[in-house]
C-alpha cells in the first residue's frame, strides 16, 4: 500500500480511538472540566502529562532544530528535561497543597489581589498563544505532507479533531485521550529510531548507535564531523554559542517550564499529593525515552540528507525530496547551471521562507522568487521535516513512514488540547467566575468555558495558518515569556512570605513587557528589526527570558520591601504550605 493509504488508515484508527474516549470521558460538572474530577491515576496522569509535555516541538522539531544546530541544540535538551524536574521537584507539591489548579487563581490569592489575577491571565493568555501556535503549524505540516491536503484544510481539520475532545471531555476527556496519544507518540517516534540504527550502525538501540560505527569502522560522529567540514559548517559535535547564550537559553527553558500553566494543572487532576509526586516520577521516565533519542535522529537524519542530495542531480533525486518540495518546506535553485543540487554553508534564500512562483524550471523544480544568488547554497531545508521525512530518507517501509505522521499528530494535537484548556479556564474560571460574575452557576461557568475553548481554537488556527517561525523557536519564545512573568511570582509567593501584591505585580508586568519587545524586535522584526550583533549582553531572543526573569525578581523583590507587608493570614497560609503533610503530627511525639 502506498504511504498515503498507510497514513489515512493509522491517522483514521487513531483518530476513532480520540473521539471514542472524549465520548466516553465526557465532562458533567466543572470539577470534571478543570481538573477530571481529581480521581486520575498517578500512572495514567503520568502519561498524560508526558503527552502534554511532548508537544510538536519534541516530537517534530526539536530532532530537526539539533540535527543542523549540533551542539548548540543541546540546550532544548537540557533545558526541557532540567524544567521539568524543577517543576516536579521545587513547585508543583506545593502547588497542590495550596489547592489552586491554574496558575491566575494561585497568583490571585496568594497575592490577594483582583489585579495580579488580571496581570496572571493576561500572561496565561499569551505563553498559551505563542506555545499553541507551534502545535497547529505542526499539525498543518503533517496533515499537508500526508494527506496531500492544503495546509489550510490541515489546520482546520486538526482543529475539528481538538475542538471535540476538548470541548465534550474538558480536562478528563483531555487526560485520557493523552494517555492513548502517548501511547502513538512514542511508538511512532522510537520504531524508525530502531529500523535506522540497525541500518546505520547495526546496533538496534539508537542511543548506543549514534556512538557507534558505521560501514568501513569510522565512528557515525566523526563522519559527520567530516562532512560538515567538507560542506564549509562548523564541526557537528562543537558550539558557535557563547557560554553565556548557552546558560541563558537553558536557564530559560528550565524556569519557563516551571511556569507553565497547562503543566501545573496536572498535578491536580490526581488525588493526593503523594500522587502528584508519583505521577512526575512517572513522567519523567516517560519523558526521558523521547528525550534521549531525539540526539540520535538528529545525527541519522543529518547523515542521511548530506549523503544523499549533495552533489545529486535533481533528475535523479529520490521522490521524497519532491513530495517534500510539493509542501514549500524544502526547496532548490540551480545557481551553476549544473543541474546538480550543492549544499554548502551559507543562505539559500533572501528571507527566512521560500517565495514561490507559478513557474517551473529547467529539470522540473519549484522555482523561488526569493534565492539568495550571492550565497554558493542552493538549498533550503525547513527543519521541521527532519523527524517527518528521515523514514522517507531511509527508505523505510510504508508503513512506518505513515506511523510517523500519526505520532507528530499526536504530540501536537495533545498539547494543543491542553493549551486550549488553560486558555478558557483563565477566562471561565479566573476571569468570570472569580471577577466578573461571581455568581454565575456551575452550568454557566461550563458553557463559559466551553465557548472559552472554541474562541481559543479560532485564533489558535490563525496562529497554525500563520506560524511566526519553526515549531521549536516559537515555543522556546513561550516558555521565556512563562519565565519572565509566572516564575518569579510563583517561586518567591512560596518561599518570601514578604513578599506582596505590589511587587507581584510591578515584576509580573516588568517581566512580560521586557521579554515581548526583545522577541519582537530581534525574533519577529516588528520593531524595525535588530542583528545578533545587537543583542543585549550577547543573548538570543531565546535566552532573553533570563535576564527578563532576573529584572522580574529584582523589581518584585525592590517594590515589596518598600511596600505594606501582606496580611498575617496570607503570610500564615505561606509558612503552611511549606510543612509537609503531617508533619506537624510526627514532631508533636
Amino acid at each position: 500500500m502506498s504511504v498515503q493509504t498507510w497514513t489515512w488508515i493509522l491517522v483514521g484508527i487513531t483518530f476513532a480511538l480520540y473521539f471514542g474516549i472524549a465520548i466516553w470521558a465526557r465532562a458533567g460538572s466543572t470539577r470534571e472540566f478543570y481538573v477530571a474530577g481529581g480521581g486520575v491515576s498517578p500512572l495514567a496522569n503520568g502519561m498524560a502529562t508526558a503527552a502534554d509535555w511532548m508537544s510538536a516541538a519534541s516530537f517534530i522539531s526539536m530532532a530537526g532544530i539539533i540535527s543542523f544546530a549540533g551542539y548548540d541544540g543541546s540546550v532544548y535538551l537540557m533545558g526541557w528535561t532540567g524544567g521539568y524536574v524543577l517543576l516536579a521537584l521545587l513547585l508543583a507539591p506545593y502547588l497542590r497543597k495550596f489547592g489552586k489548579f491554574t496558575v491566575p487563581d494561585f497568583i490571585g490569592d496568594r497575592y490577594y489581589s483582583h489585579t495580579a489575577r488580571t496581570v496572571a491571565v493576561f500572561c496565561a493568555l499569551i505563553v498559551s498563544f505563542t506555545y499553541v501556535a507551534g502545535q497547529m503549524r505542526g499539525v498543518g505540516i503533517v496533515f499537508s505532507q500526508f494527506l496531500q491536503v492544503e495546509i489550510v484544510w490541515g489546520v482546520l481539520i486538526g482543529m475539528t479533531v481538538v475542538l471535540v475532545f476538548a470541548f465534550l471531555g474538558g480536562m478528563k476527556g483531555i487526560t485520557y485521550t493523552q494517555v492513548a496519544q502517548y501511547c502513538v507518540l512514542i511508538f511512532a517516534f522510537m520504531v524508525p529510531a530502531f529500523f535506522i540504527s540497525m541500518q546505520m550502525t547495526g546496533n538496534i538501540i539508537p542511543q548506543i548507535g549514534m556512538g557507534g560505527t558505521v560501514e568501513g569502522g569510522e565512528f557515525l560522529l566523526d563522519k559527520l564531523d567530516k562532512l560538515h567540514v567538507q560542506l564549509g559548517f562548523n564541526e557537528y559535535t562543537s558550539g558557535t554559542k557563547t557560554t553565556w547564550d548557552v546558560f541563558a537559553i537553558t536557564l530559560a527553558l528550565m524556569t519557563g517550564t516551571a511556569g507553565l500553566p497547562h503543566v501545573i494543572v496536572r498535578f491536580f487532576t490526581v488525588p493526593k499529593v503523594k500522587d502528584a509526586r508519583k505521577s512526575a516520577g512517572y513522567a519523567l521516565l516517560l519523558i526521558a525515552i523521547l528525550y534521549t533519542t531525539a540526539p540520535a535522529i538528529s545525527v541519522f537524519s543529518r547523515t542521511n540528507l548530506i549523503e544523499t542530495v549533495s552533489e545529486t542531480k535533481y533528475s535523479e533525486i529520490p521522490e521524497w525530496f519532491k513530495n517534500w518540495e510539493n509542501t514549500g518546506l524544502i526547496s532548490w535553485t540551480d545557481k551553476n547551471g549544473d543541474g546538480k543540487i550543492q549544499y554548502v554553508a551559507g543562505n539559500a534564500l533572501d528571507g527566512k521562507k521560500p517565495v514561490y512562483t507559478e513557474l517551473r524550471g529547467t529539470y522540473g523544480e519549484r522555482v523561488i522568487a526569493n534565492a539568495n544568488m550571492s550565497a554558493k547554497n542552493e538549498l533550503y531545508v525547513d527543519r521541521d521535516i527532519m523527524v517527518l521525512a528521515n523514514p522517507e530518507i531511509a527508505n523505510l517501509p510504508n508503513w512506518v513512514i505513515a506511523l510517523v505522521a500519526a505520532g507528530g499528530l499526536a504530540a501536537a494535537l495533545s498539547t494543543a488540547a491542553g493549551l486550549l484548556l488553560v486558555i478558557s479556564t483563565s477566562v471561565s474560571h479566573d476571569l468570570i467566575k472569580k471577577q466578573l460574575k461571581p455568581e454565575i452557576s456551575e452550568k454557566g461557568e461550563l458553557l463559559a468555558a466551553r465557548l472559552s475553548i472554541l474562541g481559543a481554537i479560532i485564533i489558535a488556527g490563525y496562529f497554525g495558518l500563520n506560524p511566526p517561525g519553526f515549531v521549536a523557536a516559537v515555543v522556546a519564545l513561550a516558555f521565556g515569556l512563562a519565565a519572565a512573568s509566572f516564575f518569579p511570582a510563583i517561586i518567591l509567593g512560596i518561599f518570601d512570605k514578604r513578599m506582596n501584591k505590589e511587587g507581584a505585580i510591578a515584576g509580573m508586568i516588568v517581566g512580560i513587557v521586557l521579554m515581548l519587545f526583545y522577541m519582537m524586535k530581534y525574533k519577529l522584526d516588528m520593531f524595525g528589526g535588530g542583528t545578533k550583533e545587537d543583542w543585549w549582553f550577547g543573548t538570543s531572543p531565546e535566552g532573553f527570558g533570563t535576564i527578563a526573569m532576573l529584572v522580574n525578581v529584582i523589581v518584585s523583590l525592590g517594590v515589596s520591601r518598600l511596600t505594606p507587608a501582606p496580611p498575617q493570614k496570607v503570610q500564615d497560609l505561606v509558612e503552611s504550605i511549606r510543612i509537609p503533610s503531617g508533619a506537624g503530627e510526627a514532631s508533636s511525639h
